[in-house]
């Protein structure tokens, strides 16, 4: 599957993974696990390492309130009616319905993907720009799913695979940044969230998750195609 919400359709269930689901409702998208997994990344609400069920991506206006967002993120996802203990929240200024969502079997592990991409506030890394002390919206959004066990490390090496791939991607796609006029590497407020369940697949932990193994090769290609998917729709 590409981009699931495009048409009429408001929930998505992975073929590798009926136990997940992704649905699209009027002002967020929420990815629900009937299991707990276990989840690292920079999300708003719920990051650093946890467990989480429920994965959250507000839209806001370009506009939003930036002072204090991981408040207004807290009180959206008390009124959506989560748990705000097993929730991880995100935010973005892009267009929910056009997520691009993949989906792969490999060697010890099941890989789904889903992007949601903004531009608007593409930014390049390592040079000097302007800087802001508080968030903001526009974003890309990214959201792992494993199938497989995995180290800390490991997951850290995939959250580095999918941001290289990220980068390549507004590379190939000629997104600039437009304060300084060079290639953008990402936007100034992106999210990536790895989450992994052992439970579906026994037999091996990956310990690394590069560029060079088979399940980092996989979240760099997924994660590619979403991101140009869902940038160029």
């Amino acid at each position: 599957m590409a981009q699931p919400f495009e048409g009429t359709t408001t929930l998505y269930h992975p073929a590798i993974w009926p136990e997940l689901s992704i649905q699209l409702n009027a002002q967020h998208m929420v990815v629900h696990s009937q299991s707990e997994l276990n989840t690292l990344g920079n999300a708003l609400w719920g990051g650093g390492m946890g467990s989480s069920s429920h994965f959250v991506n507000v839209h806001v206006s370009k506009d939003f309130d930036c002072s204090m967002p991981e408040k207004s993120l807290e009180n959206l996802i008390l009124e959506f009616g989560y748990s705000i203990n097993k929730t991880v929240g995100l935010m973005t200024a892009a267009h929910l319905h056009r997520a691009s969502v993949h989906e792969e079997i490999g060697d010890h592990y099941g890989l789904v993907v889903c992007t949601t991409s903004g531009v608007g506030n593409a930014a390049r890394a390592g040079v000097e720009r302007t800087v802001y002390s508080s968030y903001r919206p526009g974003t890309i959004n990214i959201l792992l799913f494993i199938q497989g066990s995995l180290t800390t490390s490991a997951m850290i090496e995939g959250i580095m695979a999918a941001t290289e791939a990220k980068a390549a991607a507004l590379q190939d796609m000629s997104i600039i940044d437009p304060e300084t006029k060079l290639i953008a590497t990402g936007t100034t407020s992106d999210a990536i969230v790895i989450a992994s369940d052992s439970q579906y697949i026994q037999g091996g932990v990956h310990r690394h998750a590069g560029t060079a193994t088979q399940i980092g090769n996989a979240i760099g290609r997924l994660v590619y195609r979403s991101v140009v998917e869902s940038v160029s729709s």
